[in-house]
């Protein structure tokens, strides 16, 4: 059973009735069938069972007429929500939280993602942790099922997911360090990095394996692909880029979730260009838009240069949509969208992963936004240094060469991360103008 309130929001972007067909399409992600909704207005939720007694006894008498098993809400519980609900209930609860990281459990292929998803388990976990748990090694079903009798084991209990946590932490500090490290190399081998960002089953997936002919898993499900995954390519120019898929978001992302794949996320902070994947065939588009900028922000990643990708166009021709179960659509709305979102986002492409539309532009989009992140530069490279002589032909554009006494003299243009490299040969005060001495 699909369980939500509606409240005043400061942000009414999405409707309950939308949030609650997500919730559902989650739940059927994590092989669940859902049977119906129930739904309560409330100025605020009740801190002891997060719905008003009158509903509590409306899902009662729903559970008898319909024999559901599980219960799925739409909102985060506290601790004590959880437990009052359970016990009225009879039945297991499941928050949109605990879905998430259920569906990101089934998705985890690489050890990395399952570490990140065993720790915001657990730290989602820690303070739920009660009479109706059994100790952890005992449990069945998983990390949200309930349990026989543990009140005696509580203590226990909670010294073991500590630890877990603690250690779950030191193994992904040493992944984020290697990654850093990878990071470094490619910031000084001069190759720009592009990641795909997006609400998740916007057609990311699709996307990275028609630019690089790559074979990532790509499913109509949400968070079909959870790890991260990083391929050449190049582009019209000959430059050759890095493109990263990443994991998709969506709204009301717990904060658990977003620290747990710090590693991950982090990521996008070393990539130059972000490349914003919309399903411009949603009714929500959006509102799955607003929902990723406003987790981008979070990162810190506000001022990030960006491409936004508005993709599925194909279907912006036709108005059959059946084939995704959403049902048909209005071709004119969709048509209407993809100009409303042309004039929202910067960069716009409109574009077709899986009919390959639209690429030319994207590409020369990316590097039109590329090119702005350029910098002029001005060096005499010593002669022991010839392997900068040869990065800056293979990376940069070189408009002058000339070999004097004291090395080969350059002067052409950089990328703004390599220029740095190049920064102790400097002739002038071009590096020290664009701000690279900072």
């Amino acid at each position: 059973m699909l369980v939500g309130a509606e409240m005043p929001r400061e942000s009414g972007l999405w409707s309950l009735t939308d949030s609650l067909k997500e919730l559902g399409f989650l739940a059927e992600t994590a092989g669940m069938v859902p049977v119906g909704t129930v739904t309560q207005k409330l100025k605020q939720v009740n801190p002891a069972h997060y719905l008003g007694k009158g509903k509590v006894e409306e899902l009662q008498n729903l559970k008898r007429e319909l024999a559901y098993d599980l219960i799925l809400v739409d909102d985060e519980l506290t601790p004590s929500q959880l437990r009052n609900l359970e016990r009225e209930m009879d039945c297991p609860i499941v928050d949109r939280t605990a879905l998430i990281l259920m569906v990101f459990a089934r998705r985890a292929q690489t050890r990395e993602g399952q570490l990140q998803v065993q720790l915001a388990q657990y730290e989602y976990l820690l303070p739920r942790l009660a009479g109706q748990w059994t100790h952890l090694e005992r449990q069945t079903g998983g990390a949200f099922t309930r349990g026989g009798p543990g009140e005696t084991q509580l203590e226990v209990d909670r010294r073991i997911v500590r630890q877990r946590i603690a250690d779950l932490r030191r193994r992904l500090e040493g992944v984020r360090q290697h990654r850093e490290q990878y990071r470094k190399r490619r910031a000084r081998a001069g190759v720009p990095v592009l990641a795909l960002v997006g609400y998740t089953n916007a057609g990311k997936s699709t996307l990275f394996n028609a630019l690089t002919a790559a074979d990532v898993l790509a499913e109509n499900k949400l968070f079909a692909t959870l790890d991260p995954t990083t391929r050449r390519m190049a582009l019209p120019s000959g430059q050759v880029v890095l493109l990263s898929d990443t994991v998709g978001f969506i709204q009301k992302l717990p904060p658990t979730v977003v620290a747990a794949f710090r590693a991950t996320l982090e990521e996008l902070t070393s990539a130059d260009v972000l490349l914003h994947v919309l399903d411009i065939t949603h009714p929500q588009a959006y509102e799955q838009s607003q929902a990723v900028m406003q987790v981008l922000a979070d990162l810190g990643l506000a001022d990030k240069p960006l491409v936004s990708v508005l993709n599925k166009i194909d279907r912006a021709v036709s108005a059959d949509l059946g084939e995704d179960g959403r049902g048909p659509a209005d071709e004119g709305d969709l048509r209407q969208t993809l100009r409303d979102l042309c004039r929202v986002y910067p960069h716009g492409v409109a574009v077709s992963a899986t009919r390959r539309w639209g690429f030319a532009r994207l590409l020369s989009e990316v590097e039109k936004v590329l090119e702005e992140r350029w910098v002029d530069v001005n060096v005499e490279i010593p002669y022991d240094e010839a392997a900068l002589v040869a990065l800056f032909h293979e990376r940069g554009d070189v408009r002058e060469e000339t070999h004097e006494s004291g090395g080969t003299h350059l002067r052409g243009r950089l990328p703004r991360q390599l220029a740095e490299r190049f920064r102790p040969f400097q002739t002038d005060a071009a590096l020290r103008q664009v701000g690279l001495s900072h």
